[in-house]
């Protein structure tokens, strides 16, 4: 009976859980920036479609390292089935002390900067109503996952409504040109800077590996989940960027920044319906902050169940009335604050993905090296499966090598883009070794 409840979720719902994790603040914060990168509104957009392209070979990619490996923990367990626990502990440490805290900590910015754009309030208050949201995300989540899971479930559902409405009416009602626009930026042109922006607002899509034990058949469900997901967010993303640029120029978008969407909405739908929809992005935002809050407190207490974290008797530590990772969670709120006092929102989103995407790129590779294993047709796990072969990703090698490349191209362009960021976040990253080490030999002895 408790196993039957707990494989609970379907396709349909995977898939929204994917839709649902991707789609926050990157696709009405990044335009902007991704025009500005690119010198023009046809490169922005080719921008957008590069970064869908490099997202759904890693996607169709993963798919079939996630039906090889279908178990709650997402990149952390298939890094550590693979490559061992030494590997796994490093994404662990990195997602837990960088990415995770990084990814909260921006998204409580661009809450805050959209916040005091749509309701006049001084640009001094940006910083502080978003670390407002943060503590109060928080505190929600570490009431009970009951509350934290009906916030998201009103949220997932209201964020989807700014992104058709502007779809459609930008479409249908606006007159700008969309292609060849110039954006007015006389610096110098990163085609790579600009897809990096693209990747903060694709990013998301494996979290839904978070929640594989809970799946139907995981195996396959969630493969199709993963590819079906990311079909629909990419549509959606270059959909807006067509139509933010059909009612602004794309000068106008680079200086309107953020608020780029919400006075797009202005000109659609007049001032009462520009401040609905600026406020139907803050729910967006808002929703995706909380579902990451939800989240990233499992990677912490995990490790720290299994004794490889610092103060793993305080992070493993369940409330016993509210039974949620408090300690977790306030860990990562914490360090997510403190990357807000010290850093802003589009630097944040830099350091998260590069970080990420040193280990995205193991994960890619796995595949070749399943492919090799005489297990191949063996599950690494113990979850049950059908008797169903097990997903291969199409177009093997070519869409795998189409996901390292593009693993490279970020990891290069980000480097020469913000070499001191990159710098910081590698070591961050190394400094887990001599944990790892003296977590080990403490659990040893």
């Amino acid at each position: 009976m408790n196993t039957e409840l707990k494989r609970s979720i379907g396709f349909m719902t995977a898939t929204a859980i994917v839709i649902g994790t991707v789609i926050g603040s990157g696709i009405f914060m990044k335009p902007a920036i991704v025009i500005d990168s690119t010198g023009n509104s046809t490169l922005a957009l080719l921008a957008w479609i590069i970064g869908g392209i490099i997202t759904l070979a890693s996607g169709l990619t993963i798919a079939e390292v996630s039906s090889k490996i279908p178990e709650t923990g997402g990149l952390y367990v298939y890094i550590e089935k693979v490559y061992g626990r030494f590997w796994g502990f490093l994404c662990g440490w990195m997602q837990t002390i960088i990415y995770g805290p990084a990814v909260i900590g921006a998204l409580g910015l661009y809450f805050g900067a959209l916040f005091a754009g749509v309701f006049a309030l001084p640009k001094e208050s940006e910083l502080w109503i978003g670390i407002i949201a943060v503590l109060f995300l928080s505190v929600v989540n570490m009431l009970g996952s009951q509350f934290g899971g009906m916030v998201q479930s009103v949220l997932t559902a209201a964020k989807l409504l700014p992104i058709f409405l502007i779809i459609i009416f930008g479409v249908v009602k606006g007159n700008v040109p969309i292609f060849n626009m110039d954006s007015g930026n006389s610096q110098t042109i990163s085609m790579g800077a600009a897809v990096l922006a693209t990747l903060w607002a694709y990013d998301g899509w494996m979290n839904v590996g978070f929640v594989a034990g809970e799946m139907k058949n995981p195996a396959k469900t969630l493969p199709k989940a993963i590819i079906t997901g990311i079909l629909i967010v990419m549509f959606a993303y270059v959909a807006v960027n067509v139509a933010l640029l059909h009612v602004l120029r794309a000068d106008e978008i680079v200086a309107l920044g953020p608020n780029a969407a919400s006075e797009a909405a202005t000109i659609l739908f007049g001032a009462f319906g520009g401040k609905f929809i600026a406020i139907g992005i803050l729910i967006s935002i808002f929703g995706c902050l909380n579902g990451k809050i939800l989240t990233f407190p499992r990677m912490p207490f995990a490790m720290a169940t299994d004794g490889l974290f610092p103060f793993s008797k305080y992070l493993a530590h369940i409330h016993p009335t509210w039974r949620t990772p408090v300690f977790a969670t306030l860990a990562q709120m914490a360090i997510a604050i403190v990357m807000m006092l010290l850093g802003n929102a589009d630097r944040l989103t830099d350091i998260a993905i590069f970080s990420v995407f040193l280990f995205y790129g193991f994960a890619f590779y796995a595949v070749f090296l399943l492919r090799k294993s005489s297990l191949f047709n063996e599950p690494l796990s113990n979850e049950p499966l059908s008797n169903e072969p097990l997903y291969r990703v199409p177009l093997y090698p070519f869409t795998p090598i189409v996901a390292i490349v593009g693993t490279a191209y970020i990891i290069m362009s980000t480097v020469l883009h913000a070499p001191l960021d990159t710098f910081l976040s590698i070591v961050v990253t190394l400094s887990g070794i001599p944990v790892y080490y003296a977590m080990t030999k403490k659990r040893q002895g």
